[in-house]
């Protein structure tokens, strides 16, 4: 019995794996409202190397509208400035002293749109992973049946497990596929 116990618990961390992807690139669609987490993706030449932005300064949400960057050396704040404007993102930095306020502009109809396209091809995506996760456990409690290690009637019990599982994680990413999109359409 400790097959499906191993099968089970890799089925059930995958498919939550999989929710938490698809949660971690929504965070990266940006709804026209300033979070720390549209800067993640931008290096800051520092030293001659390559850094993430949060280790030259301090990333701050002033209001809804704009994000802050209180960069620790007076040195680095151009560097701060380009690798910001460099970025896709479409930002526009303007820096006050050591501080760097980065403006978000409001979202066009036709943007707002677009990105609930992407959100819903990301969507797509982690219930494609999620499948593919339960056709793997189906395939493993087939094998254990075969291999005469459980019963057809344990077969099937197991498979209806991992069915519900598959429900929910599904489910989950119903859930956050509608919230990204209300977020996203809410001006």
């Amino acid at each position: 019995m400790a097959g499906y116990q191993d099968i089970k618990k890799d089925v059930q961390y995958r498919m939550d794996k999989a929710v938490e992807v698809l949660k971690q690139e929504y965070s990266g669609l940006r709804a026209g409202r300033a979070h720390t987490g549209l800067l993640d993706g931008i290096t800051v030449e520092a030293y001659g190397s390559p850094v993430p932005l949060a280790q030259v300064g301090t990333i701050g949400i002033p209001d809804p509208r704009t994000i802050s960057v209180q960069v620790w050396d007076r040195s680095m704040i151009k560097a701060v400035e380009k690798a910001i404007m460099e970025s896709s993102l479409g930002l526009n930095p303007m820096s006050e002293g050591q501080l760097i306020r980065i403006p978000v502009p409001p979202l066009s109809q036709e943007r707002r749109e677009e990105l609930a396209k992407v959100a819903s091809k990301y969507a797509e995506q982690a219930k494609i992973a999620v499948r593919n996760v339960r056709r793997d456990g189906m395939d493993a409690v087939k094998k254990l049946q075969k291999d005469g290690e459980i019963s057809e009637d344990d077969q099937r019990k197991h498979e209806g497990e991992i069915q519900k599982f598959t429900d929910d994680a599904v489910k989950k990413i119903d859930e956050a596929l509608v919230a990204k999109e209300k977020d996203i359409k809410q001006v």
